[in-house]
């Protein structure tokens, strides 16, 4: 077993050890609270794994976003979650959305992940978790699963926390249509 699968073997044993504790986000978090819906999302930048070097979230002003939290890649519900995206991410261009995922891990394990499940989507390295802390997202030394769904102006609109892998790309569809419903009424 090389050093990466170890790794991976042990980050997963004590992700799987949390959940079973059933220690929740508030319990552990190192920092960080929720930003306020309806203000400007916290702009970032990170490195991304698409090649293009880093990614700010103000480059996606003109658009929705999806900015998704996650603890691990390769792991049981972050891997579902994240094929769930990618099953749906023909409706999300459709809407003039971007998906965006972050986690901890770093470029070469999100570079594996997106090869592994064939995600088009980038994965951006949080690795000591300083935007996961300004969207109230950490997790002691991960990211929490947490999702933000911000508006063309860069507003955001929804907080989706401790979501369901299984049913959230759903959730957010849902949510999205309501929410372009609602701009264009307006």
């Amino acid at each position: 077993m090389n050093r990466r699968s170890f790794f991976r073997l042990i980050s997963s044993i004590c992700l799987s050890l949390l959940i079973w504790l059933n220690l929740s986000p508030q319990a552990l978090a190192m920092g960080g609270k929720l930003p306020m819906l309806n203000e400007l999302a916290p702009n970032f930048t990170l490195p991304s794994n698409t090649g293009e070097g880093e990614i700010s979230l103000s480059d996606y002003r003109g658009k929705w976003v999806v900015l998704y939290f996650y603890p691990k890649d390769f792991t049981p519900g972050c891997t579902i979650e994240a094929r769930r995206f990618q099953q749906d991410l023909p409706k999300y261009i459709e809407k003039n959305t971007q998906i965006i995922g972050i986690s901890a891990d770093d470029l070469d394990s999100h570079t594996e992940f997106c090869d592994s499940e064939g995600l088009k989507f980038p994965l951006l390295a949080d690795i000591k978790g300083n935007v996961s802390k300004m969207y109230g997202s950490w997790f002691g030394f991960i990211s929490s699963r947490h999702t933000f769904l911000i508006d063309p102006e860069g507003i955001l609109r929804a907080i989706f926390l401790d979501v369901r892998p299984v049913i959230h790309s759903q959730e957010v569809l849902t949510h999205l249509d309501e929410l372009i419903l609602l701009f264009h009424q307006s």
